[in-house]
């Protein structure tokens, strides 16, 4: 007898376009990768409450129908790029090179032992050219030094319409020069949680049993939830939440003409920065970000199946742990102090490594308990994040509740 193995087991999805529910064209279907996937079917059940001579139960009925599970995984450059997007609502969009900007790169000062720079232009602003704190931008002509070109930078904050803060992604300082006419990039694309015209996608996921020949076709999988956790050793990971319909059963695989999965490293918080209030903390001991997207499934009578997965409020939430060194993330919650949060982390030390990163613009500290004992005291901090109800201006945050970027967009 042929038992199914975990490792032979496949997990391939695909975006449902013609309505919800409906399966999703078997062609194009993408390869996803996992540590596990329990996505599964459940049913609500009956059991008859008759009285009967017999004194023993006399009926069970299968109810309505629904799909529920999570997808586990690795963080990695492109892998859930198209999930995530749908787990903020939103559609992801790139910002175009800017030319020919004139620019000059700020000698090194160092914040909690992290290098940071000034990025000073001389005319126009960060803002209207799309520039955003949290993004990661790149340098792809213009400024000359090697140590400058080409280099992941995180911007942290604005301190006017014409200076930027960044931080290289790989830790090591950037040279002072210019200003010289050069060129920003800002790689992959970046999605937020918008205001209006939020999205409401839905999936059509595939649990293909190689070893025993068999196929299981989830429909109507909308994203419910997305946790990303952050530990200050080991692989970060990323776990996406499913709600959904209905699923098929065959004895082959469904999806064809299959697309590989994201070939990019894994990124670890060993190689990133994370900034409160705009300032690097170079103490972090871990960090989690936590979306719950408030879906609901019905029933109706005549039906087994719910009639959708219906949407709710967008609700971040998460923690960070540091190394007690002060006050400013203590006080921030004694005083109800609102601040944001920036993070971002790549899939290596090379200046250019692929990353992701996460902005949540409006954040306030809900605690600041502190550990004791012979050890550095860690301090933590749970948070929620708000709807940034102001628009890009000076401080150059979003008004959105998350932001994420990913530089490999395209999943190759």
């Amino acid at each position: 007898m042929t038992v199914q193995t975990g490792i032979g087991k496949k997990v391939v999805y695909k975006k449902e376009l013609v309505a919800w529910g409906t399966k999703a064209v078997a062609a194009g279907g993408r390869y996803l990768r996992r540590v596990t996937s329990d996505l599964d079917l459940s049913k609500d059940t009956y059991a008859s409450n008759e009285i009967v001579s017999t004194y023993q139960v006399s009926d069970f009925r299968h109810g309505a129908r629904k799909v529920a599970g999570g997808i586990k995984g690795e963080l990695s450059p492109g892998s859930y790029w198209e999930l995530m997007q749908s787990a903020v609502r939103g559609t992801g969009a790139a910002n175009a090179d800017k030319t020919g900007l004139s620019i000059a790169m700020g000698a090194v000062a160092l914040v909690n032992g992290i290098p940071t720079h000034t990025l000073t232009r001389t005319v126009s602003t960060w803002f209207a050219d799309g520039f955003r704190v949290g993004q990661v931008i790149k340098i792809t002509a213009g400024l000359v030094n090697a140590a400058n070109a080409n280099k992941h930078l995180l911007i942290l904050s604005f301190t006017s319409t014409l200076i930027m803060v960044v931080t290289p992604l790989n830790g090591v300082a950037c040279a002072s020069e210019g200003p010289t006419a050069s060129t920003v990039n800002t790689p992959g694309k970046y999605v937020i949680t918008p205001a209006t015209g939020q999205t409401n996608e839905s999936y059509s996921i595939e649990h293909v049993y190689a070893d025993i020949t068999q196929s299981e076709v989830f429909t109507g999988c909308r994203v419910a939830s997305m946790a990303i956790n952050l530990p200050p050793s080991g692989m970060s990971t990323c776990e996406i939440g499913f709600m959904g319909k209905d699923v098929e059963v065959g004895t082959t695989a469904y999806f064809s003409s299959l697309v590989g999965p994201s070939t990019k490293g894994v990124v670890a918080a060993v190689n990133g920065i994370v900034s409160v209030a705009g300032s690097p903390i170079g103490i972090l001991t871990g960090l989690s970000i936590n979306l719950a997207g408030g879906m609901t499934v019905g029933q109706v009578v005549g039906s087994n199946f719910t009639p959708d997965v219906f949407a709710g409020r967008v609700n971040v939430t998460g923690q960070f742990t540091a190394y007690f060194d002060g006050v400013t993330q203590r006080d921030a919650f004694l005083n109800e102090t609102e601040i944001s949060i920036v993070a971002g982390f790549s899939t290596g030390s090379l200046a250019a490594s692929d990353f992701i990163s996460f902005c949540m613009p409006r954040v306030k500290i809900g605690g600041a308990q502190k550990s004791d004992g012979e050890q550095g005291l860690i301090l933590t901090c749970p948070f929620q994040a708000l709807y940034n109800p102001t628009s890009v201006n000076t401080s150059g945050l979003e008004a959105t509740t998350l932001q994420i970027q990913d530089s490999n967009d395209t999943m190759a």
